[in-house]
């Protein structure tokens, strides 16, 4: 049976959270890999809308064991905020899993969250401010706090001093706020553990054996191919690796133990925060794309930017992800448009690039260079087969598979979890 890796191939909220919710019931594990409670997963189920930072996006479908892997950065409070929501609206689930390597939001990494990215200025990054950099940046410094520490209350202690050691130090002398009290973290700590100590697990070890047993396994990331802190538009990206090799790390597999590598792009793009964008509209189109497709982060409620679908920019996600599929969300979104353009080209400096460039500079500088293509007035909302779109709907996703170089497996033509075209199976 396979495993299956779900990677956005954009900037982030293509509509992830839809695509593994739809692949919920063919799935035995859906493992959340990458990422914290910066980014959000939204889910319409019978009409009704869902909205996650943390729990994976297989929590909605009752025979699917969930996940938190290693490569996560776990806000406790978060996460018990969100099953006590979840259960105050009368949806039952099952606790995820969590492993016992996975790190720990705390406190102090939020606070210096923002108040460098406020000493930033006008060079501000344009995080979420929920400490999810500070936290990986511990966790590499070796003064990170893991989940297993909090089953050994001396040994949370005395890392919680020494990671404090340093940070009141830059507080105190460099931001000029108070210090913070190793034992207010501490006991912060400590009221989470009796919660989840059935529920920690040696992921690693688990979900391999559950590979072993013939399950099906789904990893999922949080943002997309263009914020991995290796592979994206450096410095304007997370601080983890959403790529599909991060599932490996973030997982606790091999990459031999990969079968299927989906990526998810939207039909059109977005992206939340600071960074180049080189399709970004700024007139009516932007702001039509905006409100048609409630283009608002989940995470912080900010407008997205929005702009036309850019190729190149997901070609190179199909490149060094090694896609096997796409999965097309939000097409449904483009009908009414007589006129769609696609990016298929960049002007940097008077010269035409063809693929994604190699430094960030020129990717500043990038001037897109489209291909404008018939759009399509019908509803497509109620298609469930490919033969329902319309020819100009049809020739627009084929043509958008050429110059990607992927197959594309599925379309989204709705919010609702019903509301798909499956061309291909996926599993």
């Amino acid at each position: 049976m396979p495993s299956v890796v779900v990677v956005g191939a954009q900037w982030g909220d293509e509509g992830k959270g839809k695509a593994v919710d739809q692949l919920g019931d063919q799935v035995d594990l859906c493992v959340r890999y990458s990422g914290g409670n910066n980014a959000g997963h939204t889910l319409v189920v019978n009409g009704e809308k869902f909205i996650m930072h943390l729990l994976p996006s297989g929590i909605l479908n009752t025979d699917t064991t969930t996940v938190i892997g290693n490569g996560v950065v776990v806000d406790l409070d978060v996460l018990a905020h969100e099953l006590d929501e979840l259960h105050t609206r009368g949806v039952q689930v099952r606790h995820p899993l969590i492993s016992a390597n996975a790190h720990i939001i705390t406190e102090y990494h939020k606070v210096l969250d923002k108040v460098t990215e406020r000493f930033l200025g006008k060079r501000k990054i344009g995080t979420t401010g929920r400490g999810i950099g500070p936290c990986y940046s511990d966790k590499i410094n070796r003064l990170g706090i893991r989940i297993q520490d909090i089953l050994d209350e001396s040994i949370l202690r005395q890392k919680v001093e020494a990671s404090l050691d340093q940070k009141n130090e830059l507080l105190v002398k460099v931001y000029n706020r108070r210090p913070i009290m190793a034992e207010e973290i501490v006991q912060s700590l400590l009221a989470h553990a009796e919660t989840i100590r059935p529920y920690i697990v040696d992921s690693g070890r688990y979900i391999n054996d559950a590979l072993d047993e013939g399950k099906v396994v789904l990893f999922e990331g949080a943002q997309a191919h263009h914020l991995d802190v290796d592979q994206g538009t450096y410095p304007y990206v997370t601080s983890s690796n959403p790529t599909a090799s991060g599932a490996t790390t973030g997982g606790g597999i091999g990459p031999t133990r990969v079968d299927r590598v989906i990526g998810i792009a939207k039909a059109y793009t977005t992206r939340v925060g600071e960074g180049p964008f080189p399709t970004e509209l700024f007139d009516e189109d932007g702001e039509k794309l905006r409100e048609k497709g409630g283009e608002f982060g989940a995470t912080t409620g900010r407008p997205r930017r929005c702009g036309w679908f850019d190729a190149l920019l997901v070609e190179q996600a199909v490149k060094l992800n090694g896609f096997t599929d796409v999965f097309l969300t939000k097409l449904d979104i483009l009908s009414g448009w007589e006129k769609i353009p696609v990016c298929v080209g960049y002007e940097i400096d008077g010269e035409r690039h063809d693929h994604y460039p190699m430094t960030q500079s020129q990717f500043h500088h990038a001037k897109p260079i489209y291909e404008v293509l018939d759009g399509w007035a019908e509803d497509i909302s109620g298609a469930r087969t490919f033969d329902d779109l319309p020819p100009n709907c049809q020739a627009y996703v084929h043509r958008l598979e050429e110059l990607i170089g992927c197959r594309i497996s599925g379309i989204g033509v709705g919010p609702g979890r019903e509301q798909a075209v499956v061309i291909n199976d996926l599993i």
